[in-house]
């Protein structure tokens, strides 16, 4: 009978220690959860997280400026920021690393309701609505060089990130800065057409939208490949299941459960990184490049000071 009670005591001693030996780590979100995190949600939902010995505590951030900031500062581990922007902590020598990728397409478009605008080429003499200034003129400014025009042939509209709005209400006649997944959907839910030119079709080079940061100092430590592992197991069964995990999400988060959500959850199936862990190296060095030679940045800085590939 002692010896029975010894070994359940064993047994819950072990399981007690199982369950205290997962890591927590902490995951800061570029913006409010939305459908662009589907991955992440989905690896939570199941467990894959769990599954890898991690308890990952995912914090919305209250000023979206932050969460890279706060990883380079060690105050967490993990970061979704955008590649265009890591560019910009490498040249200001922040010890950021990306480490995986969440979206390996840009979101970014100019969105025109004037069913008249075929091309960028159609922008000429119109107000263009934009929120972010320096790297949204060079997009701007370089699409419009793609179609033989510059700057000057637009007028450009700072709308203060009220891109739909601006445009609805006739306050510009397009927007730079919207998501294909976002914006375009919001407007067709209002009775819209609106029209859509993906950057990258214009003399852009892609670049991964949504990314995962850690501090250089622990690009070696274990959790990270944890981590990539789960997330990928989050991307795989959200393929299989989108429709399941969607109704999950909006159970989970009622506030989230809107029309305009559910698409955009659909819409993004296809845009998440099926290998969140691959890097594309030359992928990073053409918009280094492009950044460089339009005065972003004041110098080129290596890839593999600022991005790795965990296998």
């Amino acid at each position: 009978m002692m010896k029975k009670i010894l070994n359940v005591l064993l047994l819950t001693t072990m399981v007690a220690g199982h369950v205290s030996a997962a890591e927590k780590v902490s995951l800061m979100l570029d913006w409010y959860l939305n459908p662009d995190h589907a991955p992440i949600i989905v690896a939570e939902q199941i467990g894959a997280f769990k599954d890898e010995g991690l308890e990952v505590h995912i914090v919305p951030p209250s000023d979206p400026s932050l969460p890279p900031r706060l990883v380079a500062a060690k105050k967490a581990d993990f970061a979704i920021t955008y590649q265009p922007q890591l560019h910009f902590f490498a040249d200001q020598g922040l010890p950021l690393v990306r480490i995986g990728t969440l979206v390996n397409t840009p979101l970014n478009t100019i969105i025109t309701l004037d069913k008249n605008i075929t091309s960028p080429a159609g922008l000429k003499g119109k107000k263009i609505g934009y929120s972010v200034s320096g790297i949204e003129e060079v997009t701007l400014g370089t699409m419009l060089k793609n179609q033989g025009l510059t700057l000057s042939d637009v007028t450009p509209v700072n709308v203060n990130f009220q891109l739909s709005g601006a445009l609805l209400a006739g306050q510009v006649d397009a927007v730079i800065g919207g998501y294909r997944n976002i914006e375009a959907l919001e407007l067709q839910l209002q009775g819209k057409e609106p029209v859509v030119f993906n950057i990258e079709d214009y003399g852009i080079p892609a670049y991964d939208e949504l990314i995962i940061v850690a501090n250089r100092d622990e690009i070696t430590e274990p959790k990270i490949a944890k981590f990539l592992t789960a997330l990928k197991k989050g991307h795989d069964y959200l393929q299989a299941h989108p429709e399941e995990t969607w109704q999950a999400f909006a159970k989970s988060h009622p506030e989230l459960n809107t029309e305009l959500n559910h698409q955009a959850w659909l819409k993004t199936l296809p845009l998440f990184a099926s290998n969140p862990g691959h890097l594309d190296t030359a992928r990073y060095q053409a918009y280094e490049q492009f950044l460089f030679d339009n005065k972003l940045v004041k110098h080129i800085t290596p890839v593999e000071k600022y991005a790795i590939e965990i296998k």
